[in-house]
């Protein structure tokens, strides 16, 4: 009798998936532990692989588009089996229809004119480091960019990863072949559908900054003796230590010291964690997402640094899995590699507190009544005060500026 597969839910926030490539055909044979298709989730892209078996008779999500979870992918069963019955039943009981994302490019009309129309400028040279073999690297939304503006992906070169083309790539290739910076003498855009990521994004971010009452303590760290600390390791270690693996370490020790800050927000209750799973959040293509360093505390800065770049690795090519970013206690969000003097944080629920990391700013401080020259970095700690009340946040920043200002403190030769 035939089977239904359907959208699985891949995610604990998942709700709908985008179906990236199918790895069978209508007709062909599916043994259990196939292969079946890609899956777009709002936090990466997954393979699904079948549970039945059976010929595939009905494929109901199509390359590209869009379905709810439990919404049919497609139907197993005997070869030349009838399904017209599965598929009314479906329709009776109202499972919304799949729908393609849409790329809408919109052009306000405007009366003729004599000008002459832009053309497209001539197609680069191939980058040879967008390919391997006869394959493109590129991203699923690069891909499906690159088909519906008709553009070659293999003429593009690649700026993500190992040469992988990003969408960022192609958009930067149709504005510069429309013309680049010439002015635009009439009203354009263009509209992109929303990935399940970005989705994701705005409806986390969106109920956690208007349900969780959110309050901010900034400090000023010197930043002096951790450069020296940072400097002397990697001068003998083969692993290039970072300064985002120091505050990693170092906010787990002051967490150590400071329990209720390393606490989760449960609706009826509070949950005080004993355990330090620190979420780092990592920049993506279509958004952020936020793996999980497990026990960070009973880490050194070489594993620390080697997990958190795999981590990196994995999130660009969307083949973190559910285990590497569920489970946080505290995040830290490291915008410093790209100059940012300071900014606030959205809490990532359900943790009580989110911590911002700018970057390391030369200044003039004052040390024992003399201006010297100084290295500050600015961090703030985003609170949920139903949770966290200031004394608590403003104990657990003194106890970490304290930390990062002593390395010597967290630091011993077992932590590296």
């Amino acid at each position: 009798m035939a089977e239904v597969v359907r959208m699985p839910k891949l995610s604990d926030t998942m709700t709908e998936g985008v179906v990236v490539e199918w790895h069978k055909k209508v007709g062909d044979k599916v043994e259990s532990g196939d292969l079946l298709a890609e899956i777009e989730t709002d936090k990466a892209t997954m393979e699904f692989e079948s549970f039945q078996e059976g010929v595939l008779l009905y494929i109901g999500v199509k390359k590209g588009q869009t379905a709810a979870v439990d919404a049919i992918l497609a139907i197993l069963g005997k070869k030349g089996e009838k399904i017209d019955k599965i598929l009314k039943e479906e329709k009776k009981n109202g499972i919304p229809k799949p729908v393609e994302k849409e790329i809408v490019d919109s052009v306000v009309p405007q009366p003729p004119t004599a000008e002459p129309v832009a053309t497209l400028a001539p197609q680069p040279t191939p980058g040879p480091a967008s390919s391997s073999g006869d394959r493109v690297k590129a991203s699923p939304m690069a891909k499906k960019l690159a088909n519906e503006k008709g553009v070659n992906i293999s003429f593009i070169n690649g700026t993500g990863d190992g040469g992988r083309v990003t969408k960022k790539d192609i958009e930067s290739y149709l504005h510069s072949a429309a013309g680049g910076t010439s002015s635009i003498s009439e009203e354009k855009f263009t509209e992109v559908g929303l990935s399940q990521m970005r989705k994701t994004i705005a409806t986390r971010l969106a109920e956690s900054k208007f349900t969780a009452p959110h309050f901010y303590l900034t400090v000023h760290i010197d930043m002096d003796r951790c450069i020296d600390a940072r400097t002397s390791i990697n001068a003998t270690s083969n692993v290039k230590i970072s300064f985002n693996d120091i505050v990693i370490k170092a906010a787990a020790a002051a967490l150590r010291k400071h329990p209720a800050i390393n606490s989760s927000w449960l609706g009826d209750r509070i949950r005080y964690n004993e355990h330090i799973n620190i979420g780092v959040a990592i920049a993506v293509e279509d958004g952020l997402l936020v793996p999980v360093v497990r026990y960070a505390d009973g880490k050194t800065l070489t594993q620390i640094n080697i997990e958190v770049k795999d981590f990196a690795v994995k999130a660009r090519e969307k083949k973190l899995q559910p285990e590497d970013w569920e489970g946080n206690t505290f995040t830290v969000s490291n915008l410093g590699m790209f100059g940012v003097d300071q900014f606030t944080a959205i809490i990532n629920t359900p943790d009580a507190c989110i911590m911002a990391i700018s970057g390391i700013r030369e200044t003039p401080i004052v040390k024992n009544g003399a201006v010297v020259p100084g290295n500050l970095m600015a961090v703030t700690l985003s609170c949920d005060h139903r949770v966290v009340d200031g004394v608590s946040g403003a104990e657990f920043l003194q106890t970490f500026k304290h930390m990062m200002e002593n390395p010597v403190l967290f630091l011993g030769a077992s932590s590296i």
